[in-house]
């Protein structure tokens, strides 16, 4: 469980009553993002309360009457899901620049500068967010803002978005490395063993992250690996 001292309160307004529960905030962020989490570390105190900070209780009664059930795991989750989760101003700033990130990470894998066919450095990326002054949700999910950050940055930041299919041979002496590793790095749709020993695979990937599986092949086969793009797919 949350510690008292770290738990935030998350409130739900339903029939006119007032329902809430102590929650850790960031785990509260994570089931409001569709994420599984564990219900023993979101709780402080498995209780619904009328108001927190008196320990005023929802009796059995009044949960079965506006939730339909007792079961707390449920309740908890309407109240987090429907409800308001009062975070702190430095949570709301860390929350913020962790969103950030990631938005800023996934359009650097997910696209390319259709000038250059080559990704944008996550510092040019934030730059376009700050200048276009893009609104971002700590609460909702990268991928469901992605569309709305890629529109409003785009006048600022060419952009497109692409993913390639390359075909990888790697040679018989460094299969059993490079394969877990590829396997690992996803993507990979074909696979044929060849008579020599060697491995053939077709992966389709982001276009953004041709770099990093150059890397991983440069160091599972030193520098062996043979690749070629095959196509290129635009999104």
């Amino acid at each position: 469980m949350v510690s008292l001292d770290k738990a935030v309160i998350a409130r739900l307004r339903k029939h006119g009553e007032v329902f809430e529960v102590l929650v850790d905030p960031y785990l509260a962020r994570d089931l409001k993002e569709g994420k599984e989490v564990d219900f023993e570390k979101l709780l402080a105190v498995e209780e619904v309360f009328k108001d927190a900070s008196k320990g005023d209780r929802v009796s059995n009664e009044g949960l079965s009457k506006a939730f339909g059930t007792t079961d707390i795991r449920k309740i908890v989750k309407t109240i987090i899901l429907e409800g308001e989760v009062q975070i702190t101003a430095e949570q709301r700033k860390e929350m913020l620049k962790q969103k950030k990130r990631q938005i800023v990470e996934y359009i650097r894998k997910n696209a390319v500068d259709p000038r250059t066919g080559t990704p944008h450095p996550p510092a040019r990326i934030e730059r376009a967010m700050e200048e276009a002054k893009v609104h971002v949700d700590i609460f909702k999910p990268v991928e469901s803002q992605v569309k709305d950050v890629v529109k409003a940055i785009k006048r600022i930041l060419p952009l497109r978005f692409e993913e390639i299919e390359v075909a990888i041979k790697v040679p018989a002496d460094y299969t059993g490395k490079a394969i877990s590793a590829l396997y690992s790095f996803g993507g990979v749709e074909k696979e044929e063993w060849q008579k020599d020993g060697s491995w053939i695979c077709v992966m389709k990937i982001p276009a953004g992250m041709q770099g990093e599986l150059m890397d991983l092949l440069a160091k599972t086969t030193k520098g062996e690996a043979l690749t070629k793009i095959l196509r290129r797919i635009q999104g």
